[in-house]
């Protein structure tokens, strides 16, 4: 009983610290959602009621009426795949490298990958910015890009890593003894066979820069060059009375391509986290 009872209660408090997480960051988004449906009348009142007296969807049609959310929409599509698609090819090489080599100072690789990952891009991006200033480089997809390839290369290496752990060195072994080199035995052998690894870390990856405010909103000042993380934030300025719900909206509609892409790929991302590539 007393085994049952310790079960019991570890249960308890692991449900209760989801339950508690999930009530923590539920809550203000469904206020979001019930924010983007209300009418002007009903967002300066001091009901604290989730539901609307009278729901509209004329917020949604607002936004997608400007002309201007589809552009944000495409800069934002842009920027993460190039941000994205580039962190998978810096991090996939350094990744097998960690994985793989026993090079002096790995264990100071790792740490230090690991520590650029916890560092805010807010504390990089006032001296980033006047170094841009002095290059000539704002206002420009390419170095903003590189920006966004810097930021999630570390979780990138650090996911691949893990990934090509789980891959047995035999499959290594194998390539070179049929003459492979090192990077021919990486790209020929290992890439293949740990591609549902590869496509959950691009995924995640993709999410994280999907939702990057930062860095868009320092590097880039031409409205019609900001992603939609940004370029909903001049919605408040068109309509100026009407700010609160048409900015709710418009935060709806920018999350609904990242939450769907999630939802479609769960099973697929979480069976790679989980599992790993291969199993030997």
């Amino acid at each position: 009983m007393t085994v049952k009872r310790r079960r019991w209660r570890g249960h308890a408090a692991t449900y209760a610290v989801f339950a508690f997480v999930a009530v923590f960051f539920g809550v203000p988004l469904l206020w979001l959602l019930s924010l983007s449906i209300r009418t002007p009348a009903e967002v300066f009142t001091a009901s604290l009621n989730f539901l609307p007296r009278e729901p509209t969807l004329h917020n949604y049609s607002a936004v997608l009426g400007s002309g201007r959310f589809q552009g944000y929409l495409f800069n934002s599509l842009r920027l993460t795949l190039i941000g994205a698609t580039g962190a998978m090819l810096a991090a996939a090489p350094a990744a097998f490298a960690a994985s793989r080599l026993d090079f002096r100072g790995r264990r100071f690789f790792l740490i230090g990958v690991l520590s650029l990952q916890m560092i805010s891009p807010l504390v990089i991006m006032i001296p980033l910015y006047r170094y841009f200033v002095t290059v000539g480089l704002l206002d420009s997809y390419i170095s903003t890009s590189f920006v966004y390839i810097a930021i999630l290369v570390p979780l990138a290496t650090w996911m691949l890593k893990g990934f090509f752990d789980g891959i047995p060195k035999e499959l290594d072994e194998a390539a070179l003894v049929d003459g492979c080199n090192r990077f021919q035995a990486f790209y020929r052998v290992i890439l293949p066979v740990s591609v549902p690894g590869v496509a959950a870390a691009f995924v995640l990856v993709a999410i994280l820069a999907w939702g990057e405010f930062i860095v868009p909103f320092i590097l880039l000042s031409r409205p019609a060059m900001q992603p939609v993380s940004v370029g909903i934030l001049s919605f408040q300025g068109t309509f100026a009375q009407t700010a609160t719900q048409i900015l709710a909206a418009g935060a709806v509609l920018a999350m609904i391509p990242a939450v769907a892409v999630f939802i479609a790929l769960q099973r697929f991302i979480i069976a790679a986290l989980t599992s790993g590539a291969v199993k030997g």
